[in-house]
């Protein structure tokens, strides 16, 4: 065996390039194999789910090898396996569009990543219910360490679906209000969130449950401004009474009963923007808000605006913004549980409950697996 102090001769670039590469890559092959999610047909995800295990495979020159650590389950997702949503993978498919990974082996021709960095998916369907993958780097973002492994975990569908339905449909001035249903969901706890940082009022309306007291002061502690449920939302007169200003912006993830009475309540010229439909039942438009309250109605898919806008200085600077908030602890993840990869069913039978009460984000949890 030769001892590499005793070289003479200078070593060439390449020597030392692939001698680097093949050190990175021992944390890859440590790893005795790659624990998997994945599915051959669409249908419910307990049935057509399968955990598999493969052998490690060291990265190509323009990849980097990921290890996943924590990927929530999103309705999204759950939808997608369903074959119901209208972004699907090619089958078969590994599902989970969000996530946060440790980058740990390098290819020799990558050079904006390193051994170490935390990095989340850069686009959609990118496969994050697995232990580990590679990637190249243009597949992934790169995120500060200082943000928490749970929040940025979740950072890229509903802190981004907050941000944007905030920025982008009404030009808000501080003490515009807003006002949203499904309040405690992921989305709607952001939303507040964000309101009371940029200085809006929020009204959210949540179902009524036994411990919607526990709920409404767990709101108020993100900063909500007010907290109505469904009959509330029917007979208040915080904007009659001008307790607070007519909302400008509606945002609507229940569609049903429950967003026309929160359309009711939309000032004139206000928009109300749909991002989802919780209630499975139409969204209902009364003639006179069209025709006398001048009222718009709009939609938004996180998916489509992230297809679109996936090199703008626009994107970047939103997730600049949010993670500085969620370093300096100014955003807080919504309530969660970190379930182990090896018991997904869990996590994939709850994100699919219905009744929108529990508001509890669930996590897999990669590295207990």
């Amino acid at each position: 065996m030769v001892c590499m102090k005793s070289l003479v001769l200078p070593l060439s670039r390449t020597f030392v390039t692939n001698l680097v590469s093949v050190r990175q890559m021992s944390a890859v092959a440590s790893a005795d194999s790659v624990k998997s999610l994945f599915y051959k047909e669409y249908g419910e995800p307990v049935n057509v789910l399968h955990l598999t295990k493969q052998p490690v495979s060291q990265p190509e020159n323009n990849q980097v090898s990921v290890r996943w650590l924590l990927a929530p389950v999103n309705p999204a997702d759950i939808n997608t396996i369903q074959g119901k949503y209208p972004s699907k993978p090619p089958l078969p498919a590994t599902p989970g569009n969000e996530g946060v990974g440790e980058v740990v082996a390098i290819g020799s021709n990558v050079k904006n990543l390193s051994i170490g960095d935390r990095v989340i998916p850069n686009g959609v369907n990118l496969g994050t219910w697995r232990t580990l993958a590679n990637y190249t780097p243009e597949e992934l973002m790169k995120i500060p360490k200082e943000v928490g492994a749970v929040e940025a975990s979740m950072l890229n569908v509903n802190p981004c679906t907050a941000y944007r339905m905030l920025k982008d449909f009404v030009a808000l001035k501080p003490g515009d209000t807003v006002i949203q249903n499904g309040g405690n969901s992921s989305v709607g706890q952001i939303v507040i969130q964000l309101c009371k940082i940029w200085n809006y009022k929020s009204v959210s309306v949540v179902r009524d449950r036994p411990n919607i007291q526990e709920l409404k002061d767990h709101l108020k502690s993100l900063g909500a401004d007010e907290i109505l449920t469904e009959e509330d939302i029917r007979k208040t007169q915080i904007f009659k009474s001008k307790k607070l200003p007519s909302p400008k912006l509606a945002l609507n993830c229940i569609c049903g009963q429950n967003a026309l009475e929160v359309l009711r309540h939309l000032g004139h010229g206000g928009i109300m923007v749909t991002y989802g439909g919780m209630s499975r039942e139409p969204l209902t438009v009364p003639t006179s808000a069209l025709i006398f309250k001048d009222i718009s109605l709009k939609g938004f898919w996180m998916t489509a605006w992230t297809k679109a806008n996936m090199d703008s200085s626009k994107r970047q600077d939103m997730f600049k913004e949010l993670g500085t908030l969620f370093k300096e602890k100014k955003l807080r993840a919504p309530p969660h549980k970190l379930v182990p990869f090896c018991q997904y069913e869990e996590a994939v039978l709850n994100a699919l409950s219905s009744d929108g009460k529990t508001g509890v984000k669930y996590i897999l949890d990669m590295t207990g697996s």
